[in-house]
């Protein structure tokens, strides 16, 4: 199938791919040239009333649709990613920036997974009952909700958009969904791939465009019942305000300020090996990145030797470039947001222990949007610094000398999404990850991930959980019915 990108992408709406009713185009930037190479829609009320229109309509076959149908056509769409796998990979590295190793070995082959993995859940999803002796039995119905709105980020586009929309077909919703206008490119060929899997028209609507524009028109629709979206904690809120009054079921996945923290009893080789991955993982643009290290301060002064001199080997460079271990920003915007934040941090007393600079590239990527992993040390816990998000290659460390001291460092945070924890103490592990304030724990590991288990995070990090049955459940409606036994 053809997946080549067009100078100007489309809406896939109704089965159909077609121009914003506008004519409005954002300019798509490749981060790593500062080139543009394509223009995606930037839709509005008009373009969301047609989708929401097509998605009304088809809702009344799809939602009747059996489970075992739905699953096969979700397992083709996952099989044709996985068959595509070169060309996806290389458009996500074009839009995102990221190294094009990073987009075949994670990024498209989740997306697939994504898919794979709902296509399945809906075989074995069950609801409840419960007898009341000899009297009555009351058993619960899940049905789907009806045409839902599906929002999700830049920094991992495929992986994160599929998470969103494969549980929302597979519980017979129908979806409008809006991927960032950043990185729009994978979605807009994934509808293609929707079209040759045989999804029936209507059923998944990719509408493009920016927030204001597209995604307010989405969240205010009246017949778009429930809002998924991942994204900046002030977005969040934003959406919150509209959705909350109109009673619409609300998944918000938001920012994250993650803390790791290291014991001196910890499997050190590894890690150090996943602590540089948390740290620097796509540049740092991830929610689950431990930006904040807190290690223990008999070990503090090792660490930071082994860890800067792995840092040091880590290189930046052309995404397309196999040895290259760090790629682009995602945008000059973010670009100067992480470049004001390490100024910010030196004006706080921060040291700049490694890193804090831009990347000049020569060549192809002379105007690419590049920064030094930057490791930042000497900042209090309440600074500004430790306590917002920066989203990109830049992580402090702070020294504690006991527990104590180390969950309430973790705890400052107004963000919980995620954190790590290394020690061989099964005991202390289990004792801190039971008091860290964080909906993630990892002990001994980073980013090891099972999709059954509940995705989200408290505080200012969302409201609600994805993943699992957690996923299906928010995408259906509960439905009690009591049959009283007659006499």
């Amino acid at each position: 199938m053809n997946l080549d990108i067009p100078y100007h992408l489309e809406n896939y709406i109704d089965g159909n791919l077609i121009a914003p009713l506008s004519s409005n185009f954002i300019d798509c930037i490749n981060p790593a040239t500062g080139e543009v190479f394509s223009q995606v829609p930037n839709s509005n009320e008009k373009d969301i009333e047609i989708a929401v229109n097509a998605a009304k309509k088809a809702f009344t076959t799809w939602s009747k649709t059996s489970n075992e149908e739905r699953f096969k056509i979700l397992n083709r769409i996952a099989d044709l990613i996985d068959e595509n796998i070169e060309a996806l990979a290389s458009a996500e590295t074009t839009d995102n920036g990221k190294p094009l190793w990073l987009s075949k070995s994670v990024d498209i082959p989740r997306a697939s997974s994504n898919f794979r993995f709902f296509a399945t859940g809906i075989m074995h999803f069950a609801s409840e009952s419960h007898s009341m002796t000899d009297k009555a039995i009351n058993y619960t119905l899940r049905q789907p909700i009806g045409v839902v709105g599906c929002i999700s980020p830049w920094n991992l586009p495929l992986y994160l958009f599929t998470w969103k929309i494969a549980p929302a077909l597979a519980a017979g919703n129908c979806v409008i969904a809006k991927p960032s206008e950043v990185t729009p490119v994978t979605a807009f060929l994934l509808s293609k791939i929707c079209k040759e899997a045989g999804l029936p028209n209507g059923v998944l609507n990719i509408v493009h465009g920016d927030g204001p524009s597209c995604g307010e028109a989405m969240v205010k629709h009246k017949d778009v019942k429930a809002i998924s979206f991942t994204g900046s904690t002030k977005a969040g809120e934003r959406i919150a305000s509209i959705a909350a009054p109109m009673f619409k079921k609300m998944s918000l996945e938001l920012g994250g300020k993650n803390a790791v923290i290291i014991f001196n009893d910890c499997n050190w080789e590894k890690m150090l090996k996943e602590t540089v991955r948390s740290s620097f993982g796509n540049m740092g643009q991830i929610c689950l990145c431990g930006s904040r290290i807190l290690i223990e301060k008999s070990a503090y002064e090792n660490f930071k030797k082994y860890f800067i001199d792995i840092i040091k080997k880590l290189k930046v460079g052309d995404p397309l470039d196999e040895e290259s271990k760090q790629g682009a920003i995602v945008s000059q915007t973010q670009f100067e947001k992480v470049m004001s934040c390490i100024e910010t941090a030196k004006q706080e007393g921060g040291t700049i222990l490694i890193g804090g600079n831009a990347v000049k590239l020569t060549g192809r990527c002379e105007n690419g949007y590049f920064i030094e992993p930057t490791i930042i040390e000497g900042l209090n816990a309440n600074c500004k610094t430790n306590m917002e998000e920066i989203f990109g290659p830049v992580v402090t460390l702070q020294p504690f000398e006991t527990e104590e001291e180390a969950l309430q460092l973790a705890n400052t945070s107004n963000y919980g999404l995620s954190a790590t924890i290394w020690t061989q103490d099964i005991s202390k592990a289990n004792r801190m990850a039971a008091k860290v304030e964080s909906g993630i724990v990892w002990i001994n590991c980073w980013l090891l991930r099972d999709l059954r288990t509940p995705f989200g995070g408290i505080k200012n990090s969302g409201v609600g959980r994805e993943g699992g049955w957690d996923a299906l459940k928010f995408f259906t409606e509960t439905k009690n019915i009591c049959l009283e036994f007659g006499v």
